[in-house]
């Protein structure tokens, strides 16, 4: 056999075998989905997998509309509910990168008001470690969910609240910390909160299909959000997104994710010493070590180190885990609060993490 034709066997039995893998991978990962996702009548949802950047699965499952029986695809937009968190997170630590704040501020100097705010600093928020009183576990919830709220009127709901712990005690996740760094956001930019998030995040990182969420503008592609009853599937609950404001009513899509992935990754919005503060763990007063950084929770699947995040509101659950060492990025997307994607999206990313140490 000459050169030549061994030259191209050996090519062609490398590309079967890649081939073949490729599609060993996808079976793996759309068993794995099926299996909380394998109703294609009920609400479902939208599963992404990078490496390096590039799409190497990308696919959905379902109705992204039970009423007009409209199929999902991997284009549609959820809410992403506390991944907004986030956003915010790199929105504050792009204040700090232009001088205009700093996260060792108390909140008394944005907040003049605010019970204790020279003793809980914008770390304890972004950490969750401030001990003030999380809004979604009060009674009065119910009284100001469907009411347009500024985000002063947020922060009055809750500051008055008595704390749970002394700033810094412990870690304990908090929706009201991530509300109040949004009115900061506000205060500090001189922008609302949306128009801060879509001109210097949306529109640099090119998230062209990423809103601040509303149920009155027409939102092309848009996933409809479903709850479970004992005798069928329901339309979500309606509440006024001024209510989780910064702390959960972002919507994008799964493509979108990678490019705000890429975002970080290059650069683009934070340079290398903020973006580092993000992914940093922290330790208490007492000097033990949590693991969450600024809006990501930080952990490991098998030993290697990820950052990962959740969301769930009315209606949606999202998940997101991103493997810098080998810079994978998984995204899934649910449009029913009775379909989970968290373990199933921890899961991908286990399958990739084997596949590309194999």
């Amino acid at each position: 056999m000459t050169t030549k034709k061994l030259l191209t066997a050996f090519l062609f039995l490398l590309f079967f075998c890649e081939n073949t893998k490729a599609q060993t991978y996808e079976k793996k990962i759309d068993s794995l989905i099926l299996t909380g996702f394998g109703n294609q009548n009920e609400p479902g949802g939208a599963f992404m997998v990078s490496k390096n950047g590039k799409t190497i699965y990308r696919k959905a499952f379902g109705k992204a509309n039970l009423e007009l029986d409209a199929n999902m695809t991997p284009d549609h937009v959820f809410q992403i509910g506390s991944m907004t968190k986030q956003f915010t997170a790199v929105t504050i630590l792009m204040l700090e990168q232009q001088g205009k704040l700093n996260v060792g501020d108390p909140i008394s100097k944005y907040i003049k008001d605010y019970p204790s705010g020279d003793k809980i600093t914008i770390h304890h928020l972004l950490t969750h470690t401030s001990g003030i009183k999380d809004f979604t576990k009060m009674k009065t919830l119910s009284t100001i969910a469907q009411k347009e709220m500024k985000p002063e009127m947020m922060v009055d709901f809750f500051k008055n609240e008595p704390v749970d712990f002394a700033p810094g005690e412990k870690f304990d996740y908090n929706n009201s910390g991530y509300v109040v760094l949004g009115y900061i956001i506000e205060l500090v930019s001189g922008q609302t909160y949306e128009d801060f998030i879509k001109k210097n995040i949306f529109e640099k990182a090119g998230m062209s299909h990423s809103y601040y969420a509303t149920d009155r503008q027409l939102i092309p592609k848009r996933a409809y959000g479903y709850h479970r009853k004992d005798h069928g599937f329901v339309n979500k609950t309606v509440i006024s997104f001024s209510v989780p404001f910064s702390s959960g009513s972002l919507m994008s899509t799964v493509d979108d994710m990678l490019k705000w992935q890429q975002a970080l990754n290059r650069n683009i919005l934070l340079n290398t010493a903020e973006t580092k503060k993000a992914f940093q763990k922290y330790k208490l007063n007492s000097g033990e070590e949590f693991t969450y950084g600024y809006g990501w929770h930080l952990k490991d699947i098998n030993g290697t180190p990820d950052r990962e995040h959740g969301g769930s509101i009315f209606g949606f659950k999202s998940m997101g885990v991103y493997i810098p060492s080998e810079d994978i990025y998984v995204i899934g997307f649910s449009n029913c609060d009775c379909h989970s994607p968290t373990e199933i999206t921890r899961n991908i990313a286990k399958i990739t993490l084997q596949s590309v140490k194999k």
